[in-house]
């Protein structure tokens, strides 16, 4: 069911799906809710999905704040929305972009988190070559346009194999992307360059953590998946080895049993 409600005058649009205990999905740059579309048939039988277009992607606006702290209070609205203005935690999973978020979340609301996934995401601050590299990308972004950057940029983040086996997919996903701006994909990056370290966050936190690596991942880089790792108390570390970043589509049946025996360990009573 597609759902929607006005934060700070603008409109954020969702889909609530399924039954049990609440899980949010957030999806990555360049990228909006439909990324889900695979693991959600699967996980909506025992869960009650949320899974947002976040701002600026897909059919939700921007916000006037689009670092990844706006971001994280925007599905903190939207999650009072859904639950009446009732403060209920949540398990969280978050791509890439959207594992970015879903630590600032952890950073300003620790107490509605019940676990957090990062799907192909890191607590590293970006480092000066990353910064350099988004920054390239913002200018091609403004000469080229949005689209014309996410037909060069999306078939990276797929692995060498996956881009011969998977190419009418990744085309497919790449055409579904025609309606970004490049306000928004600039939006994101500078969020991005602007994000800190929240490494932090994952010795001091004590809900459970999910990593979920690729294992051709340039993205984010690997060496810095399984460096995190070890960091919190309670860690499950799972390496897709036949992905880049998106394991999603790449290994969708992996990747699908390892969040469904996740989130049923998590949610067991402990």
């Amino acid at each position: 069911m597609e759902k929607k409600f006005e934060y700070q005058g603008r409109q954020i649009v969702y889909t609530f799906t399924g039954s049990g205990r609440r899980v949010i999905l957030l999806h990555g740059f360049g990228e909006d809710s439909r990324v889900w579309q695979e693991l959600a048939r699967s996980l909506e039988v025992d869960h009650r999905l949320i899974i947002p277009d976040l701002p600026g992607s897909g059919k939700s606006e921007m916000i006037s704040d689009m670092s990844v702290e706006g971001m994280a209070d925007a599905i903190k609205a939207l999650l009072e929305n859904e639950s009446a203005g009732k403060e209920e935690a949540v398990d969280m999973i978050g791509h890439s972009m959207g594992g970015y978020i879903a630590l600032a979340f952890l950073e300003k609301y620790p107490s509605l988190l019940n676990s957090l996934g990062l799907f192909h995401s890191t607590a590293y601050a970006d480092t000066e070559e990353k910064k350099t590299a988004r920054r390239k990308s913002i200018a091609f972004i403004k000469e080229k346009g949005a689209f014309e950057f996410l037909k060069t940029a999306i078939p990276n983040l797929f692995s060498p194999r996956s881009r011969q086996k998977m190419a009418a997919e990744i085309d497919n996903f790449i055409n579904q992307q025609q309606s970004f701006i490049g306000e928004a994909l600039i939006a994101y990056y500078e969020a991005m360059i602007a994000r800190p370290d929240r490494r932090s966050l994952l010795e001091k936190s004590k809900i459970p953590f999910l990593f979920l690596m690729g294992k051709y991942d340039t993205a984010v880089p690997f060496s810095d998946s399984l460096e995190q790792c070890h960091l919190p108390e309670i860690a499950y570390i799972h390496i897709l080895r036949e992905s880049a970043h998106m394991g999603m589509m790449e290994e969708a049946g992996l990747a699908n049993r390892i969040l469904k025996n996740f989130l049923s360990q998590v949610q067991s009573p402990r």
